[in-house]
């Protein structure tokens, strides 16, 4: 008889040694960049290199003001969902960062991951803090929250690398974590698919990074663990490979022909819309949360 131990949201995952490696891949990139190539479009609508180098810098001052040094100044407007106002700092920072050089924006970010590193490694990152929205309105343990920080400046650096031609940062220990992330907002993409205790929805990522995932309908909601299926008959079970599973959470182009899905229609339906991002109205794809 297997034992399964179930959480929430699956066991933790350690994305701190990744940070610098990461920013290194994206300054070796940016590195030496033609004028022309720092303008250049790319998939987050309206933004090209530049501005998505500004963002990602924005991201990072941004979590050292808010949560390193208490500074809070920014807040919805009365009526505006918190979507819309992500949406809209977002571009008022981006529009003001069009001011920077490249070399001022480069030495910024050289500045900014080792103080995002240093404040991540003091923090207790099994205490629970804010929710990570696409995961569950619930208070979220903070190495979730981490990990999605890292998979917002992952996915911003594939962006940027598609749109200057560089080859795509997806080596496993890059990637994976990524994946591994992602599929933490699978209980709550299944919220409101009604099934008894003890049902099963699998979601298979082939390729490197990729592994298999089982959510478990438990007394109170959708449970997930990183393990295949023990049932033979599933609720639902999705298969895709990691580069798709990725462009399909945060809605960048997605080769649904990659895509293997079974089981109960509306299941597949939900798993295949699940969405690791904040979504908006700007058609802006971006992991923010």
């Amino acid at each position: 008889m297997v034992t399964m131990s179930f959480t929430r949201w699956g066991p933790p995952i350690d994305v701190l040694p990744l940070f610098a490696r990461e920013e290194q891949a994206l300054l070796d990139v940016l590195t030496g960049l033609a004028a022309e190539r720092w303008a250049a479009p790319t998939v987050c609508t309206g933004w090209t290199v530049h501005d998505l180098a500004a963002h990602i810098l924005g991201d990072k001052l941004g979590r050292l003001s808010r949560d390193r040094d208490d500074y809070r100044t920014t807040a919805p407007r009365e009526g505006e969902r918190f979507e819309d106002f992500i949406d809209r700092i977002n571009d008022e920072w981006v529009v003001a960062c069009r001011r920077l050089s490249p070399e001022v924006l480069f030495a910024m970010l050289v500045d900014s991951t080792s103080q995002i590193a240093e404040m991540f490694g003091r923090a207790d990152l099994d205490a629970l803090g804010d929710p990570v929205s696409w995961a569950g309105d619930e208070p979220a343990p903070g190495w979730l929250d981490v990990a999605r920080e890292y998979t917002e400046f992952w996915v911003h650096q594939q962006q940027i690398r598609e749109a200057v031609g560089a080859r795509l940062l997806d080596d496993p220990d890059f990637r994976g974590p990524v994946v591994d992330t992602f599929m933490r907002a699978l209980p709550h993409t299944l919220r409101d698919i009604d099934a008894r205790v003890g049902r099963q929805v699998a979601y298979t990522v082939t390729g490197q990074g990729g592994g298999k995932w089982t959510a478990r309908r438990a007394a109170d909601g959708w449970e997930l663990d990183r393990v295949a299926p023990t049932s033979r008959a599933p609720l639902a079970s999705v298969t895709t490979d990691a580069d798709t599973f990725w462009r399909l959470c945060t809605r960048n182009p997605a080769d649904r022909a990659h895509v293997t899905a079974e089981g109960d229609e509306n299941v597949c339906a939900a798993v295949l819309g699940m969405t690791s991002i904040i979504t908006s109205s700007s058609g802006r794809p971006s992991p923010a949360g």
